[in-house]
């Protein structure tokens, strides 16, 4: 047999308090006293009280949960995203649902729908889709549920709720490094560039190029996942390149440092050789030998400033499709991958 769930009401008769009391302190209600509070929440953890989180949304219609869906979770970059979120969600009264898409959209589709059907008040995305205009989020829109795009923003809502950097422009200052150290032959490796990010950085790519009087080679640029096992594809393949591309723009450090030490194990110089660059400022990318230059894409910063602006819509009349834009700064770390110098 099931053992009876304990109610407020036998909180009450143990204590020989009003259930409305009960209901009080353990909602930390400022007209009960401390040690009543204390003391009723002693008897509720006693007699093994668990506190009916699905009742209290329906009446309220609020979960106090935000839902999140990132690409994956085994990136350094995105554990830091999400540090920054547990942080200001808690401080702000929320809990979060975090669900990985393993970069496939058909499970963020999936994800979309679970998180709906759980009644999260707020959806935060880094999407994985490749369509100019994912459909799964229009249920959200319909309810007046805030959605918040950050790092990877779909296309179509890139004028929406999102939280990101120019990638664009990242892109370009991390070519332009390379090409302002003479480099003259600048292989770029990114993922896929159905997906803003990429797209962004690649054009940042090529308007540096352009600048500077450089033809743009579609041989030179490789789309990856950007794994650690995608970097020792692209090495082996860098090995067999005749003539070896003077410099290597890699989409994030993972990838970069892979293919690095692969190319060092095989008799390869870097920088003296092949200069590479990576994207986000992982913290392994500074310990790295030779250590890597990146693009320190701030990580916690972008999980707070999510949260705070989906705190900021929740907290107001939240109208489709107006939206804010934020756009962090970010900066290029000039490390030993591109620097003969001792990097002090």
């Amino acid at each position: 047999m099931h053992k009876k769930e304990t109610t407020i009401y036998d909180i009450a008769a143990a204590l020989n308090v009003s259930a409305a009391t009960v209901s009080r302190a353990l909602k930390d209600h400022p007209a009960i006293s401390k040690k009543t509070r204390d003391k009723i929440r002693e008897k509720a953890n006693e007699m093994g009280y668990q506190t009916n989180a699905l009742a209290s949304s329906l009446r309220t219609s609020k979960s106090h949960t935000l839902g999140v869906i990132v690409p994956r979770l085994n990136s350094n970059f995105m554990s830091t995203v999400l540090a920054g979120m547990e942080k200001a969600a808690s401080d702000a009264g929320y809990h979060l649902i975090i669900m990985q898409s393993f970069e496939s959209e058909i499970k963020e589709k999936e994800n979309a729908q679970i998180l709906f059907n759980h009644r999260v008040d707020g959806l935060m995305v880094s999407t994985t889709d490749t369509s100019p205009e994912p459909t799964h989020f229009k249920p959200f829109f319909a309810k007046n549920i805030p959605v918040v795009f950050f790092d990877r923003i779909p296309e179509k809502y890139s004028q929406h709720n999102c939280v990101t950097i120019d990638n664009k422009e990242a892109g370009y200052q991390a070519t332009r490094h390379l090409l302002n150290n003479g480099k003259t032959r600048i292989l770029h490796i990114t993922g896929n560039t159905g997906i803003q990010v990429y797209k962004q950085r690649l054009e940042g790519y090529k308007e540096a190029l352009s600048e500077a009087n450089r033809s743009f080679d579609p041989q030179m640029v490789w789309q990856t996942n950007l794994s650690v096992e995608d970097g020792k594809v692209c090495a082996k393949r860098i090995m067999t390149m005749k003539p070896f591309p003077d410099a290597i723009f890699v989409a994030n450090d993972t990838c970069a440092i892979t293919i690095m030490h692969y190319l060092q194990k095989n008799g390869i110089k870097i920088p003296e050789q092949i200069e590479i660059t990576g994207f986000n400022n992982d913290p392994f990318s500074e310990f790295s030998k030779p250590s890597l230059t990146t693009i320190d894409y701030p990580g916690e910063e972008t999980g707070i400033k999510t949260v705070n602006l989906m705190i900021e819509k929740l907290n107001t009349k939240h109208v489709e499709p107006k939206g804010k834009q934020i756009v962090l700064k970010f900066g290029l770390r000039i490390r030993e991958s591109t620097n003969r110098k001792p990097v002090k």
